[in-house]
């Protein structure tokens, strides 16, 4: 059995990995002409990890992330709403990583070149579309590094890990409108700084109209009393009724003076001065908060959709890249069990479809910050008793509901 990846991101080359490890002969292409390490952090779920670690991958990301030890929400005048311990520190059988994007992917990508072989993953291949025939499957190319030449290849099987802008994605879905922007801008960077709390602690602060999120990714520093401290700043600035100022992209550089305002009085908090933080980044990014509406199928005979291609959610709750390892996992395993490529992609849809919908429509909603938009929402000047804005019942179920709908208490994860 063979299968054609399409996209080298961290969906694609996570599902070129537990595929190999079943066995099932994979090959990469990737519109760019190098896989770089481009992004910030990100957080990686134990759900996540623990499949990552299944792949022997655990000693690789040491080296690069920081097991994040707690989180703790608060509202922007940095009064506390909701802690709890993350990872190894909260009884799972394995850590949740705070982690450069880029690091993890390059962490996956120097795998798959181990493990299956450079010529395996063809760069600069940019995917135009896909047919099948009987028991082939052909993706349509144009090689950018060969003079934009024309070339289709055949396997098996296709999985699409080309993100919300998939052109297999669009194949099927034609008519589908362009992705859907909440009016929110997402800013992000990391420079060196001194840690915080227990240096492996994460914050989110704020509320509905600004949201301030904190958390070191890295101790390889020049510095070594400081970290690589990874900041994220989302503010409204629309609707959502209008189209986003400028196209998705996730290394596109961000304007300063466009940020300030949702920086400058807006957070009081005493963990760091996300002021100095910000200004002593010398180029951050931006990223309008885009997703796109639940279709209602992803596997078309023997060819699927993974990842963002199938299931593009707003980056809250840490389950982006989370949910596309789960996807991989998933996809091998059924395909592994049977000859019939078919039964098992559509067997997969059937698996993963529902559940990604769901986070999809609960990010939303704010996934588990909405504990800081409920508490803000009542309490916009800050409270002297928690328990009179929001009772601990109250709070727990939004974020301990989330995990459990996204797959990833304890119990989810060590059983």
């Amino acid at each position: 059995m063979k299968a054609l990846i399409i996209g080298g991101g961290i969906g694609g080359l996570a599902t070129a990995l537990v595929l190999h490890e079943k066995g099932i002969e994979v090959e990469v292409f990737e519109r760019s002409s190098e896989i770089r390490e481009l992004g910030v952090g990100i957080n990686t779920l134990p759900h996540a990890i623990k499949e990552l670690a299944d792949l022997g991958l655990l000693d690789a990301l040491d080296k690069v992330a920081i097991r994040t030890h707690e989180l703790i929400y608060q509202n922007r005048f940095g009064q506390e709403i909701w802690r709890e311990p993350r990872g190894l520190d909260a009884g799972y059988d394995v850590p949740q990583f705070s982690i450069h994007r880029g690091h993890l992917q390059g962490v996956l990508y120097d795998a798959v070149r181990e493990r299956i072989g450079d010529e395996r993953v063809h760069k600069g291949f940019e995917c135009v579309g896909a047919s099948q025939t009987g028991a082939n499957a052909s993706a349509h190319f144009i090689d950018r590094s060969a003079g934009d030449a024309k070339e289709d290849r055949t396997g098996d099987l296709i999985i699409a890990c080309d993100g919300i802008h998939s052109a297999i994605r669009k194949q099927f879905y034609p008519d589908e409108a362009q992705p859907a922007w909440n009016g929110i801008m997402l800013w992000r960077g990391a420079t060196e700084w001194a840690p915080f709390l227990t240096g492996r602690s994460m914050v989110i602060a704020g509320g509905m109209s600004a949201k301030l999120v904190l958390y070191p990714i890295s101790n390889d520093t020049e510095d070594p009393g400081k970290v690589l401290m990874n900041w994220a700043v989302a503010a409204k600035l629309g609707d959502g009724s209008k189209p986003p100022p400028r196209r998705e992209d996730w290394n596109r550089p961000g304007d300063l003076n466009e940020l300030l305002p949702f920086v400058e009085d807006v957070f009081h908090i005493d963990v760091l001065d996300p002021l100095e933080l910000i200004r002593a980044t010398e180029v951050f990014l931006e990223y309008p908060m885009c997703d796109r509406d639940p279709v209602p199928r992803w596997s078309f005979d023997r060819i699927t959709l993974l990842g963002d291609a199938a299931h593009p959610m707003y980056p809250v709750g840490s389950n982006g890249a989370s949910q596309a390892i789960l996807d991989a996992r998933c996809l091998a395993d059924l395909l592994s069990q049977s000859d019939d490529v078919v039964a098992a992609l559509a067997a997969y849809d059937a698996e993963r479809r529902p559940k990604t919908a769901e986070i999809v429509h609960n990010n939303r909603k704010g996934g588990p910050e909405r504990v800081i938009d409920v508490v803000e929402e009542r309490a916009p000047d800050g409270f002297d008793k928690l328990h009179d804005i929001a009772s601990e019942e109250e709070l727990k179920s939004i974020v301990m509901g989330y995990s459990q709908l996204a797959q990833f208490t304890q119990e989810d994860v060590n059983r």
